[in-house]
C-alpha cells in the first residue's frame, strides 16, 4: 500500500508541474538598414521554433526571407540561432546569431550577431524588435539593422 501511495503522489507531482512552452513562430517585420550614411527600408518573414531549456531559458532557431526596399537588391535568404531570458511583464530577451545570403548582386553573404526582446500581446501573438550587425568582409563595408516585427505563435 505504502508503494502505491508513493507511486501516486510521484505521479501527481509530475502531473501538477507546469509544461514547458515549446514554441513554433512565424512573423511579418519590416525596419531599416543603414551603411557609410545610407539608410534604406526593408521587409521579410521568418520562421522559427523556440525550445525551452528550463522555465526560463531558451534556444531556437529561425529561418528568414528578407528584401531591402531599392532597386538592384534581392531577396536575402537567412539561418540564425537565438538564446535567451524570459522575463516576466517584458517578456523573451535574446541574441541571435547567423548567415545571410547576399542581398544584391555583386554584394556578399554575410554572418550576423545581434539582440533583441519578444513581447506576448495576446495569447498566440507577439511583437518584437531586434537589432542586428552584419559582418560583410571582403573590403566591404559592415551594416547594421533595426526591424520591428508582428507574429503568430502555435
Amino acid at each position: 500500500m505504502r508503494l502505491v501511495l508513493t507511486a501516486l503522489a510521484a505521479a501527481a507531482a509530475v502531473a501538477a508541474t507546469p509544461a514547458l512552452a515549446n514554441e513554433i513562430r512565424a512573423e511579418g517585420r519590416g525596419g531599416v538598414i543603414w551603411d557609410q550614411g545610407t539608410t534604406e527600408a526593408i521587409a521579410g518573414v521568418a520562421v522559427g521554433y523556440d525550445y525551452d531549456l528550463a522555465p526560463k531559458t531558451f534556444v531556437g532557431i529561425e529561418a528568414s526571407a528578407d528584401k531591402i526596399l531599392t532597386s538592384n537588391t534581392i531577396v536575402s535568404f537567412g539561418v540564425n540561432a537565438r538564446a535567451g531570458v524570459s522575463v516576466p511583464v517584458v517578456g523573451k530577451l535574446y541574441a541571435t546569431g547567423g548567415y545571410a545570403t547576399k542581398p544584391c548582386h555583386g554584394c556578399e553573404e554575410s554572418w550576423n550577431l545581434g539582440a533583441g526582446v519578444q513581447h506576448t500581446i495576446l495569447p498566440m501573438t507577439y511583437l518584437k524588435l531586434e537589432y542586428r550587425h552584419y559582418f560583410v568582409g571582403n573590403g566591404f563595408s559592415d551594416p547594421d539593422a533595426v526591424v520591428a516585427g508582428v507574429g503568430i505563435k502555435f
